[in-house]
């Protein structure tokens, strides 16, 4: 399994716009795209001093399955023009992990 991990932040007054932009538009264009190995997409969100911070871990099973997503560049960040526009800067490449265990307890 691979986790593909991405950071962007907001100014305190976007986070709710962008919050809901994600849920609302983003995550369900990625879930209509019907991505082979796409398992499912994670929102992480944290206020710092001046900015909020998201992070979005993805779950795919190969990297072949990421490539489908977004390209052979498959560390290319993935972030829509509607998200641009609220977001004050976010990383232009995602991290890729293999998952090597998972408990839920």
């Amino acid at each position: 399994m691979i986790a593909r991990i991405w950071h962007g932040y907001t100014t305190l007054g976007d986070a709710d716009t962008y919050e809901s932009l994600l849920k609302q538009e983003i995550f369900e264009g990625i879930e209509n795209k019907g991505i082979p190995g796409f398992k499912g997409i994670e929102l992480l969100r944290r206020p710092l001093q001046d900015e909020v911070e998201f992070v979005t871990i993805m779950q795919f099973e190969t990297i072949d399955n990421v490539k489908a997503f977004v390209g052979e560049d498959y560390e290319k960040c993935y972030v829509p023009d509607a998200a641009r526009k609220v977001l004050k800067r976010f990383d232009e490449r995602s991290q890729h992990y293999d998952r090597r265990e998972s408990r839920s307890y």
